[in-house]
């Protein structure tokens, strides 16, 4: 049977009771730092890792055309340059360009939306012949901005280069390009 509490066993319960908050406080305060810890932890980690992480250079094709000029052209590799290609870019070094590589080979076409300087166009079929060219394409501010292209032939390739570059390498219609992975 069990009665009233005596003064005793009333302190002893007070006594286990306060204990048990001062466990359960110390529990959570114990909890609390551990998760700043791994908050922490987790941000120095992700730091670390930028600078650790070895950045990807781009990938550089050359080009050589017939008359001997070489183009090194930077490989859209990224959805981001396969996206936006040459675009917000001030200038491109010289004898630089872009070097698009689809998947399958299709009526491809392309948009100069947001260049800041004219271009030169090539498409280029599976066997490194050049199919179509479009001199002195000039940047688009339009929206929507009109689609360059396509080429009379099914092409695997695209290369965008400054504008002059296909005058100033002679290129021609049906040039056998060679192309090279510049290390």
């Amino acid at each position: 049977m069990h009665g009233p509490l005596g003064p005793t066993e009333k302190k002893t319960s007070v006594v286990v009771s306060m204990a048990s908050d001062q466990v359960q406080a110390s529990n959570r305060e114990q909890r609390k730092k551990r998760i700043i810890m791994m908050t922490l932890l987790a941000v120095l980690l992700m730091s670390a890792s930028v600078f650790l992480v070895e950045r990807k250079e781009s990938s550089i094709i050359v080009v050589t055309f017939p008359s001997g000029v070489e183009l090194e052209a930077e490989v859209a590799d990224t959805p981001e340059k396969l996206l936006f290609g040459l675009a917000f870019r001030d200038a491109l070094p010289p004898n630089g360009g872009m070097l698009y590589i689809f998947e399958q080979n299709g009526m491809h076409r392309v948009t100069t939306k947001e260049y800041r300087f004219p271009i030169d166009i090539l498409w280029v079929d599976e066997g490194h012949h050049v199919v179509h060219m479009l001199e002195h394409a000039e940047p688009c501010a339009q929206d929507p901005c009109p689609l360059l292209g396509p080429p009379p032939e099914a092409v695997r390739y695209v290369i965008q280069a400054e504008s002059g570059f296909i005058k100033k390498a002679g290129v021609a219609k049906s040039d056998e390009l060679k192309y090279a992975l510049r290390m």
